[in-house]
């Protein structure tokens, strides 16, 4: 579940589109009825507009309504869009306006839409796929929020059984028109009831199994005079719904499963993806040039940071940005990424990922692409050859932070370095990496660049910042020196290494307090190890921050001591407030950081080799000392440091400089002919071989899956070494109780049973 999130940032604020294309090419109706509904009728209008899959019909059945106001609100918004059709209809209830508005409809989908509820703006869009993937399905649905008078977040997986006591499902979703006429629609009673708890119930009694989409797509307003408060407050009422939907449960099919998304892998063996022309745009009236963005996820780090400054720069210099992430991940980040685009699709929330790449190609051509930007995402650098075949024109570059040794062979770098040439242009964070790529990767030096990342310092600027924030937070005295450490609490950050620091700089500065800001798979641990080792008085975990601002204000020096760095975020953050930074000398640390502006440590650990060490190099530990040590004890010292470290980002490492650089070579790429040229040259020559580009594509989906397969043999051997070890401490024959207990398990099948059969056997055979 994502923290912090907002939910007044609903998807119906303002109207953002208005292309209407002709109702003809529609290929969903929207269905809403309409009873006196003018109070909230405008945001749920702006929802519909807003959708990014624009060809749909919108039938509104007003049901009699009886307020003269309301029905002028209705036929305003009626009159703003030629997509809208509506039915008038004496009042007949819910069902029936639902009912008539389906019978009305002139497309196989139809999605009931409450005149008070609100659809995100790609709602329509990943449903429609949805049901494209899984042919077999009767409807597909996403998770919801709550908003109003009640929020919160509804999302549980799909379960035929539960269902029959609670209905976990919501009344909008799609649906198709065959289906929900093999039930007969909507069923009419004397009075409201669960007509949409009952009408799934009635699916699931033919068998008809849906899709779960991932994502909280859905808002559903509460308020306190809906139909289930009514019902609540009406014992007669509510026990006529109770008896209704008892009398429908009874006839349910508890063995329908959903089709339930993500997909950690592909359920697709060896599946050959094909092209498909798709002629509808979802807006022909281009203004600026269009970039898609194909990343990982939207979560906190540096990574992330750039692609969202990024994009924001990118839009005020005319551009637009459409985000296509390829990851299973909460997307934390989602809502800032959503200030600048709401072109976002989560494509393992409802592709399979050996399709990702046919939606990619659909994209494309919907959006009319200009240019892909490709970064930290391995499916889309498998991706690039089939993608690079069927569009000549489009301009394909990718960036890379830095080389992972202990990650397959060099992490992203290495697989960026296989499509040079594909890519037209790899950017890079720092000289190292660049170094790396055409040195060690045998990359063409023309096609790789360096593109600091920049930082904003009219944001980070120390003096629009007040001072005693962490002071006060953790109520430290005002003159007690602060050492921040900002990151991740990960592995490749080194934060167990923090420790040894603290203990060597509190011998020289008794009362520094050392600040955890983030968290992280190790936070917890770390907590642990700081209580074990009696050092609570001088280190402070503070999880993450909304505001890293007055963090870094009271901070004497920043602390990185990574094992592993593109150019750290931080680092350029902590400069911009005028912090000196002592860094361990990784990645392209010292592009930034040197004794003007801090310390650079020299690495004395194998990156490879020492990933998850808890011991340090002494001599590597004790250079962080002394230069800590000197800053926090120099005053003079430390305040020309805190000089040049702002001067210092002023002149080369801004981010108007970063977006103007980034803005300059789009446009070259997309004017020069020469470039251009050579795109379809490698486009011509990848269609000689037409298979040998999909077939890549399918090879590296195989990996991925087999991968996922591995992962989950080593938890299940992981999870049953446990059992095994406890059953050591205890008498003899636990050992087959515990095993016969695990065969007795539903997840256990014929091939996992003989492997743990033979485990047992012969720790059984090694304990006698």
């Amino acid at each position: 579940m994502v923290e912090n999130f907002d939910y007044s940032k609903t998807p119906g604020k303002i109207r953002k589109r208005f292309y209407a294309p002709e109702v003809s090419t529609a290929l969903v109706s929207i269905i809403t009825p309409y009873y006196n509904a003018g109070k909230y009728f405008e945001e749920t209008f702006n929802s519909v507009m807003n959708q990014t899959f624009p060809w749909f019909e919108w039938i509104i059945v007003n049901d009699g309504s009886t307020n003269e106001e309301d029905v002028k609100i209705l036929e305003k918004f009626a009159k703003e869009d030629t997509r809208i059709r509506v039915i008038n209809q004496e009042n007949g209830g819910q069902s029936c306006a639902r009912n008539t508005g389906v019978n009305n409809a002139k497309t196989d989908l139809v999605v009931p839409l409450d005149a008070d509820d609100l659809i995100a703006p790609p709602y329509l869009e990943y449903l429609y796929w949805a049901l494209q993937e899984n042919p077999d399905a009767a409807w597909a649905y996403t998770d919801s929020y709550g908003f109003g008078t009640q929020e919160y977040v509804w999302k549980y997986p799909f379960n035929a059984e539960r269902m029959k006591k609670e209905n976990m499902l919501v009344a909008t979703a799609m649906i198709r028109k065959k289906d929900f006429d093999d039930i007969g629609g909507y069923k009419i009673e004397k009075w409201r009831y669960n007509e949409d708890w009952r009408f799934w119930l009635e699916m699931l009694e033919q068998h008809k199994k849906p899709v779960h989409v991932s994502g909280e797509l859905f808002w559903y307003r509460r308020h306190d005079t809906g139909m289930l408060t009514t019902l609540n407050n009406d014992e007669e009422r509510n026990k006529f719904s109770e008896n209704i939907i008892k009398e429908a449960a009874a006839n349910v099919d508890t063995t329908v499963q959903s089709i339930e998304y993500p997909r950690r892998k592909t359920a697709y063996s060896f599946y050959k993806p094909k092209y498909t022309e798709w002629e509808r745009k979802s807006n022909p009236t281009k203004i600026g040039k269009r970039v898609m963005w194909l990343i990982p996820w939207m979560v906190m780090g540096g990574a992330d940071k750039f692609n969202l400054d990024a994009i924001a720069g990118l839009n005020k210099k005319g551009y637009e940005n459409y985000v296509l992430t390829t990851l299973i991940n909460d997307n934390d980040w989602k809502q800032k990424f959503e200030e600048y685009t709401d072109e976002i699709f989560c494509m393992a929330d409802f592709m399979d990922p050996s399709r990702y790449i046919e939606f990619v190609a659909y994209f494309i051509q919907s959006r009319q692409i200009d240019v892909m930007v490709v970064t930290n995402s391995y499916d889309g650098y498998y991706m690039l050859p089939w993608l690079r075949m069927h569009f000549p024109e489009l301009v394909i570059i990718d960036y890379i932070h830095m080389e992972e040794w202990y990650w397959k062979a060099g992490g992203h770098a290495r697989a960026s370095s296989a499509q040079n040439g594909i890519s037209e242009k790899t950017f890079v964070c720092n000289s190292a990496t660049r170094k790396v790529m055409t040195d060690i990767f045998d990359c063409d030096p023309e096609r790789v660049e360096c593109m600091y990342i920049g930082v904003d310092h009219n944001y980070y600027d120390r003096n629009k910042e007040n001072a005693g924030y962490l002071h006060e937070k953790l109520n430290l005295d005002k003159q007690r020196p602060i050492v921040l450490f900002p990151c991740r609490i990960h592995e490749q950050k080194r934060p167990f290494m923090l420790l040894d620091i603290a203990e060597g700089v509190i011998k020289n500065v008794p009362d520094v307090a050392f600040v955890v800001v983030g968290d992280g798979p190790q936070l917890d641990e770390l907590k642990e190890t700081i209580h074990r080792k009696s050092l609570t008085r001088n280190i402070y975990c503070i999880g993450r921050s909304n505001d890293m601002r007055a963090c870094y204000r009271d901070s004497k020096v920043t602390l990185i001591c990574s094992l592993k760095e593109g150019l750290a975020l931080t680092a350029y953050e902590s400069c911009s407030m005028g912090v000196p930074v002592v860094s361990s000398d990784v990645g392209g640390q010292g592009d930034l950081i040197g004794n003007d502006v801090g310390a650079l440590i020299p690495l004395q650990q194998s990156e490879e080799m020492d990933l998850n060490k808890r011991e340090f190099p002494e001599a590597e530990v004790m250079e962080y000392v002394v230069n800590i040590t000197k800053i926090l004890t120099r005053p003079d010292l430390a305040t020309k440091m805190s000089e040049n470290c702002r001067r210092k980002i002023e002149a080369g490492f801004s981010l108007e400089k970063m977006v103007e650089h980034f803005d300059c070579e789009l446009r070259s790429l997309c004017t020069d002919t020469a470039a251009r040229e050579k795109r379809h040259s490698i486009s011509y020559a990848l269609q000689q071989t037409p298979n040998f580009p999909a077939d890549y594509y399918t090879m590296y989906c195989e990996y991925k899956r087999k991968e996922e397969e591995c992962e989950e043999i080593w938890n299940t051997r992981t999870w049953l070494q446990s059992k095994l070890d406890e059953a050591y401490s205890k008498p003899d024959g636990s050992l087959i109780k515990i095993y016969k207990k695990i065969i007795g398990l539903p997840v256990v099948g014929k091939t996992l049973e003989k492997i743990i059969h033979n485990i047992v056997s012969f720790i059984t055979r090694k304990k006698a």
